[in-house]
C-alpha cells in the first residue's frame, strides 16, 4: 500500500439518501487510510463523483459535473462511482475524463483501487455484474459528518421493474442488511451522539422480503438503543405497507410519523402503464390507515406528469386524486425518457411543452395542499430537533412529522430536541416559540461563555 501524505479528497454526491450514506462510507474508509477531506473539489487531489442515473437528466448532470471538475482542477484524480457507471457499463464514452470508474459493487475497494492507480497511473474500470442471489454489500458507518441525524442503509436493489426505471439494472435485486449488523451500526451511532436515525434503501418497504422480515423489524432494532430518540423511514413504496406493519410502527414511541409514500401518478391507467404494483384505491387505503393510526402524521410524495400515453383525462384524474389525498409536500417532475427502459420503447410520448404545462398545474395544486398542511400545524406543541443557525438569528429544525420549524431564541439549541409551540405558518416552514421547560432533555439551555465566543 502506498504511503498517503497530505492527499486530499472531496466527494460530490448526486441523487438519493442511499447515495449520501454510501458517500459517508467511502469518506470513513478514506479518513481511516490517512486521506484528508478537502474544502471543495477545486482544492482536492482526488474528487469522487457519486452519481445518480434515475433519469436521462441525471446522467447529463453527472457528465456536466465531471467536465467542470476536470476543467477547474485538471490535475486531480477523478473517480466516478454509483448508479451511472453500473447502468451504462457498455458505453465507455460516458466515462470520459475519469481516471477510476467503479460500479455499485466496488465501493469498499476504493482504497486498493486508488493504490493501484497511484502506482500505475493507468485508467481503471471496475464494474461487476449484479448477481441474482448476491448478498448485501458489507458497509457500516459510525458518524454522519456535520449532521445532527444519521442514515443507516438497510436495503439495496429492486424487483419491481417499473417501465420508466433503470434502477433494478443499476442496483440489482432486493437484498437486506442483517438485523445484527443494523444493531451494531445503531449502537455506534448512539454512542457517537446521534439522536435521530433515518433508515434508507432503494426499495425500503421491501426490506426483509428475502429473509422473512419486514421494515418494522429494522425500525424496532434501532429503537432499542438509549440515546437514539427518533427513528424515521426514508422514501418508501406502497408495497408491503400493510395495516399490520403500520399498526406495529404506530406502537413504537421513537418512530416518527412522516411517510414519504411514492405515488408517481394518481390515475389507475397510468399506474398500470408504469407497471406500478398498486392502484389508487390501495394507495388511499394506506393513507387512511396512517391517518387513523398516527397522531399528526405527514404524508409526502413524488408525482410524475406527462408519462407515456397520459391523456388530458388521465392527468386531470391524477390532479384530482392528489387534491383528495392532501399531501404535506409533493415533488412534481415531468417524465424523462431513459434509454434502456420499457417506457422508452412505448408509443404515445407526450410533447415536452405539454409535460411542462402539466407540471406547472400540478405544482400549483400541491403547493396549495402544502400551505393547508402547514397552517394545520399552528397552535400545536411539537418536539423539534434543531440543526442549523441561520444568519438572521433563527435556528431551524424539524418536528417528528418532518415539518421545518424556525425559532428565534438566544439560547443554544442546535443539536437538541426541544418542545416548541408553533405560532405561525408560511409556504414551506413554520415559526414557533421554544417552551420554557427546565434545562435538560426536551428544553432549551443557556449558552456557556465558551459557546458564545465560538
Amino acid at each position: 500500500m502506498n504511503v498517503v501524505i497530505h492527499v486530499k479528497y472531496y466527494i460530490v454526491t448526486l441523487g438519493c439518501k442511499v447515495n449520501q450514506y454510501e458517500s459517508e462510507v467511502m469518506a470513513e474508509l478514506l479518513d481511516n487510510a490517512g486521506y484528508i477531506k478537502a474544502e471543495s473539489y477545486t482544492d482536492s487531489d482526488i474528487c469522487i463523483v457519486n452519481s445518480c442515473t434515475v433519469t436521462a437528466t441525471a446522467d447529463a448532470k453527472n457528465r456536466k459535473v465531471i467536465h467542470r471538475i476536470r476543467r477547474e482542477n485538471p490535475d486531480c484524480i477523478i473517480i466516478l462511482c454509483g448508479c451511472m457507471p453500473q447502468a451504462v457499463s457498455d458505453d465507455t464514452r460516458a466515462f470520459e475524463g475519469c481516471d477510476i470508474v467503479m460500479g455499485n459493487t466496488a465501493r469498499r475497494d476504493i482504497i486498493p483501487l486508488l493504490d493501484e492507480y497511484l502506482l500505475t497511473r493507468q485508467p481503471i474500470i471496475r464494474i461487476d455484474t449484479h448477481e441474482k442471489n448476491e448478498s448485501f454489500e458489507p458497509m457500516c458507518i459510525s458518524a454522519f459528518n456535520e449532521r445532527t441525524r444519521a442514515c443507516i442503509k438497510i436495503e439495496d436493489g429492486c424487483n419491481r421493474f417499473c417501465t420508466y426505471c433503470i434502477i433494478p439494472y443499476a442496483r440489482g435485486r432486493v437484498r437486506s442488511k442483517p438485523l445484527d449488523v443494523i444493531r451494531q451500526e445503531a449502537a455506534e451511532l448512539a454512542q457517537n451522539g446521534f439522536k435521530e436515525v433515518v433508515l434508507v434503501g432503494i426499495n425500503l418497504s421491501a426490506y426483509g422480503q428475502d429473509e422473512d422480515l419486514n421494515v418494522y423489524d429494522a425500525v424496532k432494532a434501532v429503537c432499542e438503543f438509549d440515546g437514539i430518540e427518533r427513528v424515521r423511514l426514508g422514501s418508501i413504496e406502497p408495497e408491503r405497507m400493510t395495516e399490520e406493519i403500520l399498526t406495529a410502527l404506530s406502537k413504537e414511541e421513537k418512530f416518527c410519523p412522516h411517510f414519504h409514500l411514492s405515488l408517481q401518478a394518481g390515475c389507475d391507467s397510468t399506474l398500470k402503464r408504469m407497471h406500478r404494483h398498486y392502484d389508487t384505491a390501495e394507495y388511499a387505503r394506506i393513507v387512511a390507515d396512517i391517518r387513523r393510526l398516527f397522531d399528526n402524521p405527514s404524508i409526502t410524495t413524488d408525482v410524475m406528469v406527462g408519462f407515456v400515453g397520459e391523456t388530458d383525462e388521465d392527468f386531470e384524474a391524477s390532479v384530482s386524486f392528489c387534491d383528495r389525498i392532501g399531501f404535506a409536500k409533493t415533488h412534481v417532475f415531468p417524465y424523462s425518457r431513459r434509454k434502456g427502459t420499457a417506457a422508452d420503447r412505448m408509443d404515445g410520448h407526450v410533447p415536452e411543452r405539454v409535460k411542462h404545462q402539466r407540471a406547472d398545474i400540478m405544482i400549483a395544486h400541491t403547493l396549495e395542499q402544502q400551505r393547508r398542511f402547514m397552517q394545520s400545524q399552528v397552535g400545536l406543541t411539537e418536539t423539534v430537533l434543531f440543526e442549523t443557525r441561520a444568519k438572521d438569528g433563527y435556528t431551524e429544525g424539524y418536528t417528528r412529522n418532518y415539518t421545518k420549524v424556525r425559532v428565534k431564541d438566544d439560547r443554544l439549541i442546535s443539536g437538541e430536541i426541544v418542545d416548541v409551540h408553533i405560532t405561525e405558518a408560511f409556504d414551506d416552514y413554520c415559526v414557533g416559540e421554544c417552551k420554557k421547560a427546565p434545562f435538560g432533555k426536551g428544553s432549551c439551555r443557556p449558552m456557556s461563555t465558551e459557546e458564545l465566543h465560538k
